[in-house]
């Protein structure tokens, strides 16, 4: 076998391999003697069936593994030539070229390695911006929300029903005159007005009366969860209990203390600083993901320059093509399924982006790094959790599907831009304040 190897740039290499028939049939028999060393086959002893009833039998899959075996070898042997160690590698070896000629192959294989990254003047890229203002008007809003919402129901002073009351009542409903699963419950209290139920059936009660029954037409969406309701006609038949009302109380040193009785010392003038942060900090996310991180991105991939690993690259652009397919149309993706030429130029659409995609990958790495940023398997598992319990499905197979889908390492990295943007900007944002 012969290899030469060199480097391409400090991220790449390349590698001419010719892989002798010698030395394919050398390798082959090495492998068809450690088959039959621990096959079982009908006729014969264990450990002893002969090297030729193995070829026989096994040879097309031995050459193959065979011919695996000694790439690898020349993969080794050009880190050796390069100077180059295995853990440096990136991703999986690509061949650029392979031919057989009779019973030799040639081959050219192109190896990536993690690029060295220097973000020296780094901060340089941050964009200026000014700290999110909070109106006096938004910090009462805010409050008013958490009055009404913490706020205990009472019967109101009333006989007939409005929008933005609250109703305490019983309903059936049926569909062609017959009842269906999940259509009943008996002092149900709904907000009149919030759009919780299906559309129209708020408005219908609306002038009910206490005590008084009433029949609700109402037609389901077409695109209603439950199919064998969706699109249909259906009545319901209410009666109205009572019509009950918010008890909202003022915001004031001993409200405040009656509404959160678990924390200490908590007043009027602590809850509004709180709820201003809040705002605050809400405004700030918005800012940060709708205009900062992108300057930030563009700035620092135009300062930090770097070879990019080949690899990589490729597979960012299979990736991005992948997440497009499903918006192209029937007739583009048969023709791209069809024409070559046509599947590589739109993939090649892809490549600026893909290039840029895998470069702020790198340094945000290696910025997070110098700033001592991480994310354990613990916290990783405890998000997919978290946002299996938003969705409302069980968090173990949520987590097993991403484990299939080869999520994890994406989402770890997407944890970590999170926490590195909010760094930064933070240290950003007090300076300011």
């Amino acid at each position: 076998m012969e290899v030469k190897a060199k480097l391409i740039d400090t991220a790449n290499a390349s590698a001419n391999v010719k892989i002798d028939a010698a030395s394919v049939k050398a390798r082959l028999n090495e492998l068809a003697l450690k088959t039959a060393k621990r096959a079982k086959i009908d006729g014969f002893r264990p450990g002893k069936v002969p090297v030729a009833v193995i070829l026989k039998r096994y040879e097309k899959e031995l050459e193959r593994d065979a011919k695996s075996e000694l790439f690898r070898d020349a993969v080794n042997d050009s880190l050796a030539q390069i100077k180059k160690k295995p853990d440096e590698i990136l991703g999986e070896p690509i061949f650029v070229n392979y031919e057989e000629k009779g019973d030799d192959v040639e081959a050219e294989i192109e190896i990536s390695f993690r690029p060295e990254v220097k973000i020296d003047g780094y901060e340089e890229a941050i964009p200026e911006y000014s700290t999110p203002r909070v109106l006096k008007k938004e910090i009462e809003e805010k409050v008013n929300e958490f009055l009404k919402f913490t706020a205990p129901l009472e019967k109101a002073d009333k006989n007939e029903l409005e929008s933005g009351d609250f109703a305490k009542f019983d309903f059936e409903g049926f569909v062609d005159g017959v009842a269906f699963e999940g259509g009943k419950a008996e002092n149900y209290v709904l907000e009149i007005g919030s759009n919780q139920f299906i559309p129209g059936f708020e408005d219908g009660m609306i002038g009910l009366k206490v005590g008084e029954s009433r029949d609700v037409k109402v037609k389901f969406p077409d695109d209603y969860q439950a199919a064998n309701l969706a699109g249909k006609e259906a009545i319901f038949k209410v009666k109205l209990h009572e019509i009950q009302a918010k008890n909202i109380k003022e915001l004031t040193d001993e409200s405040i203390k009656e509404l959160l009785p678990s924390e200490k010392d908590i007043t009027k003038a602590k809850f509004e600083d709180r709820i201003k942060e809040q705002i605050r900090n809400e405004k700030f996310q918005k800012l940060l993901n709708e205009e900062l991180k992108q300057k930030f991105a563009d700035a620092v991939v135009e300062k930090v320059k770097f070879d990019l690993p080949k690899v990589i690259v490729e597979q960012e652009i299979d990736l991005q093509l992948r997440n497009e397919w499903g918006n192209l149309s029937e007739d583009e993706r048969k023709k791209l399924q069809e024409d070559k030429d046509a599947l590589k130029e739109k993939r090649e659409t892809f490549r600026d982006a893909a290039q840029k995609s895998v470069q702020l990958t790198f340094i945000i790495d290696e910025i997070a790094k110098s700033k001592g940023i991480s994310v354990d398997d613990r916290e990783l598992v405890q998000t997919v959790y978290m946002e299996a319990y938003r969705y409302g499905v069980d968090p173990k197979k949520h987590l097993e599907n991403y484990q299939k889908q080869g999520i994890l390492p994406a989402l770890k990295m997407a944890i970590i831009e999170e926490k590195l943007f909010n760094k930064l900007f933070e240290k950003n944002k007090k300076e300011k304040e």
